[in-house]
């Protein structure tokens, strides 16, 4: 018997980030020098903070199911994270708790979108976004966010995107993966642009909010367009800034009408989040914000050296990164060349492939992310892996040939 499969999967790919990190584990169990760049897991240990509350909960048996929604006391927390960080005042029943932000994301666009209706999403963009909104049936509408206007959406561009079928637009900032982020200036055109649509919500996927460099904060969309606050919705979570990505916490904040109907799917998807996460993500949302800092720091070394190493290449680009943990160096005058090993490099797909085979180091292409020819490059590694695999990058390049 064959099983059928349903149409909609027909044409969903394997996430590029996942693929080319499965590729990089065959490498090394065969034996290869293989550095990995390609995932964006941080290098750093959860806090312990969050690890003894854990213990401590499963130890008092708080090992039943949860609420739908999530735990009390980390409601509580993600409400008094909203007011410190973002001068945001969120209300329990604004808040939900989900397994990780792509639930979030999941659970949005399911109580949300209607075959045919349009996401736009501003490219470079996190591969999930797209992805999800095909498989529930939406349709992504992919916007530009060129490199000379430092991968920053312009307001202009996205009101000459927007249709009567528009849902949503997505804004994930600071970006993954090219690190922008959004000044205030940038937030209020867009905030003008949508108080002209008032059809279109607004997802603000800020899992970066922590992580950003030279003295720039991030701002929060809702704080500086209140009179969103019923269009807005807030995706964040404990994995990046907090190093929690293995507890699959995350929590949005948004209309107590979405929220509601978010709940929803989740209660016949998944039920609610492991209660010994929530008791550590409570512990951690509460916890020594220093922690926070010295991973932001040493990202920004991090940064900082990658980014020398990568202009210094011959036909390389590479805009400063303003938050996250990546670099999106360009690779547009190498395309069209052949490789030291007999590869031609037709896009950046097939560079990023000869990359991993011949240098062994891991990147994704760009054209996973919407934006081509790019590789993105997570910072999330040591210093000595990342010296060694722009060495490395630099000495693939120096072997390309003319076609």
């Amino acid at each position: 018997m064959t099983v059928h499969i349903a149409s909609r999967l027909a044409t969903l790919p394997k996430p590029a980030t996942i693929a080319m990190a499965a590729r990089a584990r065959e490498l090394r169990a065969e034996g290869a020098d293989v550095i990995s760049l390609a995932l964006g897991q941080p290098d750093f240990p959860s806090p312990p903070e969050a690890i003894e509350a854990a213990y401590h909960s499963a130890q008092a048996g708080d090992t039943g199911y949860p609420p739908i929604p999530g735990q009390k006391a980390l409601i509580e927390a993600i409400i008094r994270k909203f007011r410190r960080d973002n001068a945001i005042e969120a209300t329990s029943d604004r808040i939900m708790v989900a397994n990780g932000g792509k639930q979030v994301i999941f659970n949005a666009f399911m109580a949300t979108l209607e075959i045919g209706d349009e996401v736009i999403v501003p490219a470079p963009y996190w591969v999930s976004y797209p992805l999800i909104a095909r498989m529930l049936g939406g349709v992504p509408v992919e916007i530009s966010c060129a490199e000379e206007d430092r991968f920053r959406p312009r307001a202009e561009v996205i009101k000459a995107a927007i249709t009567p079928k528009t849902r949503w637009i997505v804004l994930n900032f600071p970006n993954n993966p090219t690190g922008a982020i959004l000044e205030k200036e940038d937030l209020e055109a867009i905030a003008g642009v949508l108080r002209e649509a008032p059809h279109v919500l607004v997802m603000c996927d800020e899992i970066y909010e922590h992580l950003t460099f030279d003295g720039r904060r991030h701002l929060s969309l809702l704080s500086v367009a209140p009179d969103l606050a019923d269009r807005i919705l807030i995706v964040n979570g404990v994995a990046k800034a907090y190093a929690m990505t293995g507890w699959r916490v995350g929590f949005a904040c948004g209309p107590k009408t979405l929220i509601s109907a978010m709940v929803a799917v989740q209660g016949n998807v998944t039920s609610g989040v492991c209660t010994l996460a929530q008791a550590g993500s409570v512990a951690a949302l509460d916890g020594d914000f220093s922690r926070i800092e010295v991973m932001r720091q040493t990202y920004e070394t991090r940064r900082n050296r990658v980014v020398a190493a990568l202009k210094a290449i011959a036909g390389v680009t590479c805009e400063m990164p303003e938050g996250a943990f990546y670099a999106y160096p360009g690779i547009a005058s190498l395309i069209g060349g052949v490789s030291g090993g007999g590869r031609v490099l037709t896009d950046d797909v097939a560079f990023a492939e000869a990359l991993l085979d011949e240098a062994h180091v891991a990147t994704v292409p760009g054209s996973a992310f919407g934006y081509s020819p790019y590789l993105r490059l997570s910072c999330a590694a040591s210093d000595a892996q990342l010296d060694e695999a722009c060495e490395r990058i630099s000495r693939f390049v120096e072997k390309i040939r003319p076609a």
